[in-house]
């Protein structure tokens, strides 16, 4: 195992009866031994049946004061905390312990987590499994960890989303790294603000570049991160029109407003909030980016410099 990772136990699938006890005190016991962390995943698809039997009796013979899905909830909720205070005992220290709880329900994911903020301290790990592919799965992912974000709760997150054939694992890490950094939790990569286009757009070259520069700042990020400290800042902003273009470009950092559709062919640049220059003729795209890697090596350059 790779030095910082950490153990990982499922309550539900960790064995059972005595067996589940002796293997779940292994694991912990090892962990303990090897100075790691452990994770308590609770999983809905995989959960303590017993404990789940139990409180649904318990429900039942209360006159079913709650929903078989709020029973289910609570079921998660007290796996986790009972493997938890099982973990301390056998003497996994509190702070190595990490908790998780995976449902593949946006509600479920806040109901769960909610309860489980409220009725522990331990460190959280977020995730919604079985999110889906593609946009769905990040919508889900972003609206569910999203909420909980904002209301404080979580310490780490997974995204968990289906790959498309022959599709790349790391967008699981690109989209949980632009859930921190729209919510203004962590800075990855810059900014590249672009409008969505409108009837005053028939024309792509906004959208064209706007992506070249969103692909090459994501490419040069590992090289410039130790080059350009701070450049994970950066917000650049690349708009379509003379309508709201020139206002929304002086937000950023650096920021140009093409021309829209029937528009005199001239691109207003801002630099600081400040209207630099203009670019005119065919290579308006070209000289873009280059505008943008002289902002970036004059502004953070120095800093490297002089540090």
């Amino acid at each position: 195992m790779r030095r910082g990772a950490k153990y990982r136990i499922n309550p539900g699938n960790v064995g059972f009866k005595d067996k589940r006890d002796k293997q779940f005190a292994d694991i912990v016991e090892m962990a303990i031994r090897y100075d790691k962390p452990v994770r308590i995943g609770v999983n809905w698809g995989s959960l303590d049946q017993e404990l789940l039997t139990r409180l649904m009796d318990k429900n039942q013979a209360e006159g079913f004061p709650l929903s078989a899905r709020q029973v289910t909830r609570e079921a998660i909720v007290q796996s986790a905390l009972l493997s938890a205070e099982l973990a301390e005992e056998i003497g996994l220290p509190r702070s190595k312990i990490i908790l998780s709880a995976k449902v593949s329900q946006v509600q479920d994911l806040i109901a769960v987590y909610s309860m489980l903020a409220r009725r522990s301290d331990h460190a959280l790990h977020l995730g919604l499994t079985e999110a889906g592919m593609g946009s769905k799965g990040i919508v889900a992912s972003s609206a569910a960890m999203g909420y909980v974000l904002q209301h404080g709760i979580g310490d780490t997150i997974r995204v968990s989303l289906t790959p498309e054939p022959n599709g790349d694992r790391t967008r699981e890490v690109q989209v949980a790294q632009e859930i921190l950094q729209v919510m203004g939790f962590r800075q990855f990569v810059p900014v590249v603000a672009a409008c969505p286009g409108c009837g005053r757009t028939t024309s792509t070259v906004f959208q064209e570049l706007a992506q070249k520069i969103e692909q090459d700042l994501r490419k040069n990020m590992p090289v410039w991160r130790e080059k350009y400290p701070g450049v994970e800042a950066l917000n650049v902003a690349v708009m379509g029109c003379i309508v709201n273009g020139p206002g929304e470009s002086k937000h950023a950092d650096i920021g140009i407003s093409l021309p829209g559709t029937g528009e005199t062919p001239a691109a207003p640049v801002f630099i600081d909030g400040q209207k630099a220059m203009t670019l005119r003729g065919t290579n308006i795209a070209a000289d873009f980016e280059a505008l943008v890697i002289d902002y970036i090596d004059k502004r953070y350059g120095r800093k490297s410099a002089a540090e």
